[in-house]
């Protein structure tokens, strides 16, 4: 019997690590390339290994496109919305989940609309709102926009958690004097808190991937993040091959590093998920 449930695993295991490679592998490609030198990516092509260690590509891209500079915008940018979404998730879920307001379902259907509005669709009403209230071309700008559009995502994931929150732990706590905010900082937050932490690194990992709203609302060198460097870059075609993967490279890696320093955090969350 355990032989068979054995056997019955390994397909699912060679799948996952044929997925496995398909993710990793074009990594590794960008990293190998990104230390080659021109002259040798010419001769050997994409998948040779590299003769030696070629790092004028990651400095020349380092210095041209201010990365440090562009790093430190990326890193406050998601970071805050991050951050903000959260809260503001928090927020709002609870007094849809638990507050039980009234129009709880049209209030749902609301943010699920928000959701699946294009954001092609935002980018005039935001430029023009960022003109008028004079933060156009600001970070804060930014950081408004998209923690309200991941906080919408965040409402309706969290509200239909929390409304199946277990009611007598709530009523203990009222009998016992809590108020609303006690109920919410020292019992649903902590409960809740492998969910919000996933909700944390997903919120950081797709701000950080944004690319059109920070193209249109930040146009001053200095305020541009990361990915609107790349493209800004590349569309001006002043890179050869190995300076691309070296963006390329550069462009990832803090996104990666981010998601493995918390991958601990996102797999205790879906877990946790899983179980309930």
């Amino acid at each position: 019997m355990k032989a068979a449930r054995a056997l019955r695993r390994y397909p699912v295991l060679v799948a996952l690590c044929l997925a496995a490679l398909f993710m990793i592998v074009p990594f590794l490609i960008v990293a190998v390339n990104a230390l080659k030198s021109p002259a040798e990516y010419s001769r050997s092509g994409p998948l040779s290994l590299p003769d030696g260690l070629y790092l004028d590509g990651l400095k020349d891209f380092w210095e041209r496109v201010d990365y440090s500079r562009k790093l430190l915008n990326s890193v406050l940018i998601s970071g805050s919305v991050a951050v903000g979404a959260v809260v503001l998730s928090v927020l709002n879920a609870y007094a849809i989940g638990i507050g039980r307001i009234r129009g709880r379902t049209w209030v749902l259907a609301f943010f699920v609309l928000a959701n699946m509005l294009p954001q092609e669709a935002l980018v005039y009403p935001v430029y023009y709102l960022s003109k008028q209230a004079g933060l156009y071309d600001t970070r804060l700008s930014v950081i408004i926009v998209f923690t309200v559009i991941q906080a919408a995502f965040g409402t309706y994931l969290l509200s239909s958690v929390l409304s199946r929150f277990p009611r007598e732990i709530i009523e203990a706590a009222r009998i016992d004097g809590a108020g609303k905010w006690q109920v919410l900082w020292r019992i649903v937050v902590p409960v809740s808190r492998p969910t919000l932490g996933v909700l944390l690194v997903f919120f950081f990992i797709w701000t950080w991937n944004e690319f059109l709203l920070p193209l249109v609302m930040l146009i001053s060198n200095d305020n541009q993040t990361v990915s609107v460097a790349l493209g800004v870059l590349q569309g001006q075609r002043l890179m050869d091959a190995t300076m691309t993967n070296a963006a390329a490279l550069l462009g990832v890696l803090p996104a990666l590093v981010f998601f493995l320093v918390f991958q601990r955090t996102l797999t205790r969350g879906i877990a946790v998920g899983a179980v309930k």
